[in-house]
Parts: C-alpha cells; structure tokens; sequence
C-alpha cells in the first residue's frame, strides 16, 4: 500500500490532537507506515493559554494514543472533573443544579422523572438518581487511593492547562515519527480540480501532500481564505461573543480544596467558567457584547473572585458562534476552530478537535477516489452533531426564568430558541424524554429545514453526546413543567424517593474516596498550598 501524505497545518490543541490520534489509529506497530504525517506551525502565532474543561469522550482519545492517566495529570496539571454545578441559571438567587456524568436507571423500566415530578421535589431531581453530585459538593475524588471495589467506576472526564496538553502531544508525536516543522505558510497551491496540492512556507520550502487539515484557527488560512468556504452564523442563538479570562494562582489564591467539577455561574450578561487546575484557577466571564462593555465585564469578572486580585492580568477573547458550511471540502479538512465553535458552557471545545479527528481516521481516504464519498460522510457526522451541541446549550439560556438584565429577558425570546429545540420542548411538556425520541428526531410542529452546506437533509440530533437523561437533568433543574396526558399539571403525590442504590454508594463514597486535592498531591505530585481568602464568588 502508498503511504499517504499528511499536511497539517497549524498547532495548539487541535493540532496535535489530529497528528496524536492519526498517527495511533492508522499507524500500527510493526506495520509499514500508512500515512506519513507533517505538521507545520507558525512560530508567530501567539499561544491562547486557557484552562480547558473535558468530557468523557477524551478518555478514547487518550486510550487510543496510549497514554498513561497519571502521566498525562502530571504533564498538563490536570484534575478531574465529575460535573458541571450550574450556579445562578434559574434565578439570581445562589440556586444550583449539577450535571453529572453517571447516573442510576432503574430497570426494567425508568419512571425516575415522572416520580419526581409527581412528588413534592423537595431534593433536586439529579441527587435522586445520581450520587454524584453529592460526592462533588463533599470534594471527593472520583477514583480511590487503592484499587476500586465499590461497584461501578464513576464516569469522569478532565480540567487541564490547554497549552501544556498540545505540549505534550507534541512531543509524543514527534518521538513516534510525526513530522514537525516551525514555518509560516506564504502561499497554497491549488490543482486544475482545486485540491490542493502544497503549500509552501517562508523558512522550510515547500510540502506537497494528499491530505491537508486545516488547523489555523479563527483565521481558517486554508478553508476559508483559499478554498472559500462560507460561516454559517448561527449569533441568533448564542448571544454570548466574547469573553474575558483570567488565571488565579493558589500561592496566593488557593480556596482550601480543588473542586472535583467545573462550575458555571451565571453573572448578568452571560455566564463565568471555573475550572481548577493543580497550580491555579481558570475563570472566564464570557459574555454579549451588545449588552455589556469590556470595562464593566472585566469588573464583574473581579468581582466574582473578590477584590484581592487587581493584580492578576486579564485577556480578552472574541469569537463568533457558528459552523463552516463543509468541515471537509476537496482534500481539506478542518478541524478545531476553523471548522467552528460554539461557546463551551458544556466543555465541548476539546471534545469538536477530538471528534473531527476521531472522523477523521474512521473515514480516511486512502485513495484518491474515495474522496468525495469519505467527505459527504465525514460533514453529515460533524453538522449533525455541531447542531445537537448548539440545541443542548440553547436549552440552559431560553429555559431561565432570570428577568433581572436586559440579556437574561432577551435570551427567551422565541426568536432566539432553534426550531428543532422548541419541537422537543413543546413534545416533553406531554412527556418526559426517552430514548426513543430520539431515534429520528421528527417531531410534530417541527420546522424540517435541510442545513446549509450542500447536503439536503435536514440535522437530526442523534443523542451521541446527551441522550434523553441529560436532557432530564438540564431541564428539571431548570423546572420545567410538563403536562400530564389530560393537559393538567403534574400533581403531589408523595414525598420525594431516592434510588436505595444511591444512598448505599454515598455511605461507601464517604468512606473510601479521598478528598480530591489530598489524591491530586499523593499521585500526581499537586503542591501543598496554605489556604487564602475564598473568592467572593466560591459557592462550596
């Protein structure tokens, strides 16, 4: 077989997430190598270094790489993360609901929902089938000091310093045979059928290649500057463009624990992310521009964390919510933000890199005839589950009851919820979601409109990331009242019941999980910090 040639083009996360995994997945061990992989980064471009939030899903990608857990923790300063505590998003009033990553269903049949809802709701709907929730609010590690014996592992995913993550792909990469070269792209060259065919750079000559991922960013030097690929905006259902970060360090900021969840917190125009690293907090305060201006968002973000930190530097980051109409069009690929984003209040940012690479390496072309049909596969895959992500982080704004600023008011509008979340709506106030709601997604009163970008079908939500139990947990946290068959509201019946299961596992989480912070310095080396002043805004 012809090894293939790989051009990517472009660094940071997704960079090297796409030479990481291809180079795993398609390049076996002791085998000839199938597909020969450069890729090329500007030393010019500046480096965006965030705490960044995870979902389960990296786990493949870290398993599939081959990659040691306690390694990678030590090597980006990584803790784990079991949810996301929402904060503030139904009122403004320090009420919050958590998002977890495990839950019980009860079996043969799960009336859990319905029980609840018909019960006098005087425990939070998640902490009825789910015990963690409970473990985050008591700091504890999802996994233990020895080896595990209470039962089912906890699902858990990961908080990590970004920029050290695409480190130390790096330099897995480069060890296992992955080409990389430090140059800036002056030109790209086309083909008669505009495929291209190279591209050529300012200080390492020129890289012709079958393949070329697309990598570079907002900028989208190759999708978008040479090939003019369009931006669906989808602006209309996000409101939130910008953001305002800041990183916190525990020498002098450290809150007395390392939280085991990544909270979001919602301020008045828009929301801040905090995510706790082994050396320091990540917060951002990302926010709409049209409703508030920088010096006012940087003022809120302060005073989340509380008035000890006019020292701390701050950036601001802007972006536009939206998609490329094709991910993959000719023999270009893009991945990461030149593909899209979609603001990260469910921590997908890492999770699109991950998938389109994962894609990637399902449908690689191997040969040059394959191409059209790999693409058409590869951009239904990608559309489709970039609307599911926009519908699921539509639902936390347009179900807020917050009439406190003018943002929260605008956000519940009609106009701002998609057409394909208002038909799951209106179909879940008859009934509580269930599986198979979403076995096609064609609901009554729905509006089927095929989605720009040259496939006439229209998106379905295919539950690939949120099956119908997240959405019970987005939705009955945020109280969402649904009607019973007769159109009446659901009546008291009962006090509320937890899941006996739960209630066992919380008395052998208490006694067997250590704390979060004291697992992160016996396995993976975190500093013992002396405790400061808590933040103004830490809700423990």
């Amino acid at each position: 077989m012809l090894t293939r040639k790989l051009v990517i083009v472009g660094g940071g996360s997704s960079g090297w997430i796409t030479a990481a995994y291809l180079n795993a997945a398609l390049n076996l061990p002791g085998v000839d190598r199938r597909v020969d992989i450069t890729l090329i980064e500007s030393p010019d471009t500046p480096r965006i270094s965030v705490g960044e939030a995870t979902i389960p899903s990296i786990r493949h990608l870290l398993a599939v790489i081959g990659i040691n857990e306690q390694e990678f923790m030590k090597a980006t300063n990584a803790t784990f993360k079991q949810s996301i505590k929402y904060v503030n998003w139904l009122n403004d009033d320090n009420s919050f609901y958590h998002h977890p990553f495990s839950r019980v269903r009860k079996q043969p049949l799960d009336f859990s929902a319905k029980e609840w809802l018909e019960s006098d709701r005087s425990i939070p709907f998640m902490e009825t089938c789910s015990e963690q929730p409970t473990i985050c609010e008591m700091g504890l590690s999802p996994v233990m000091a020895g080896p595990w014996d209470m039962g089912a592992p906890l699902t858990y995913a990961y908080h990590m310093n970004a920029q050290k993550f695409a480190d130390y792909l790096r330099d897995i990469s480069v060890s296992r045979g992955v080409k990389h070269v430090m140059a800036n792209v002056t030109d790209i060259e086309l083909k008669e059928n505009d495929h291209i065919a190279a591209v050529d750079t300012d200080t390492a000559g020129r890289f012709d290649g079958d393949l070329f991922v697309d990598c570079t960013g907002f900028r989208a030097k190759l999708i978008e500057e040479k090939l003019s690929v369009a931006f669906e905006d989808c602006s209309q259902w996000l409101l939130c463009d910008r953001a305002v970060t800041m990183h916190v360090p525990y020498d002098k900021h450290y809150p007395g624990m390392v939280r085991p969840y990544t909270t979001a917190t919602a301020l008045s125009n828009g929301w801040i992310w905090d995510i706790p690293l082994q050396d320091q907090r990540s917060i951002g305060y990302v926010h709409s521009s049209a409703f508030i201006d920088k010096e006012s968002a940087e003022r809120e973000m302060r005073a989340y964390q509380g008035g000890d930190c006019d020292d701390l530097p701050s950036r601001f980051i802007h972006f536009k919510v939206g998609r490329r109409h094709r991910n993959w069009e000719g023999n270009c690929i893009a991945i990461g933000l030149s593909g899209g984003f979609i603001e990260p209040l469910e921590s997908t940012g890492l999770y699109l890199s991950d998938l389109g690479a994962v894609a990637l390496a399902e449908y690689f072309p191997f040969k040059d005839e394959h191409m059209e049909a790999m693409a058409f596969r590869y951009n239904r895959i990608l559309s489709n589950r970039f609307y599911e992500i926009l519908d699921f982080i539509n639902m936390h704004y347009c179900l807020t009851q917050r009439n406190d600023t003018e943002f929260w008011c605008e956000v519940q509008k009609p106009e701002h919820i998609t057409d394909r979340l208002q038909a799951k709506l209106d179909y879940w106030k008859n009934k509580s979601p269930s599986m198979s709601d979403f076995d096609d997604q064609f609901l009554p009163n729905q509006k089927l409109q095929p989605f720009t970008g040259g496939d006439m079908r229209v998106p379905v939500d295919t539950a690939a990331l949120w099956n119908h139990e997240s959405y019970e947990c987005i939705l009955y946290g945020m109280h969402f009242e649904p009607r019973d068959r007769k159109g009446m509201d659901y009546q008291t019946t009962g006090s509320v019941n937890v899941h006996p299961y739960i209630l066992q596992r919380l008395t052998h989480a208490k006694q067997k999980l250590p704390k979060h912070e004291a697992w992160l310095q016996q396995f993976v080396g975190m500093q013992n910090y002396p405790t400061a002043k808590k933040p103004k805004g830490w809700v423990a």
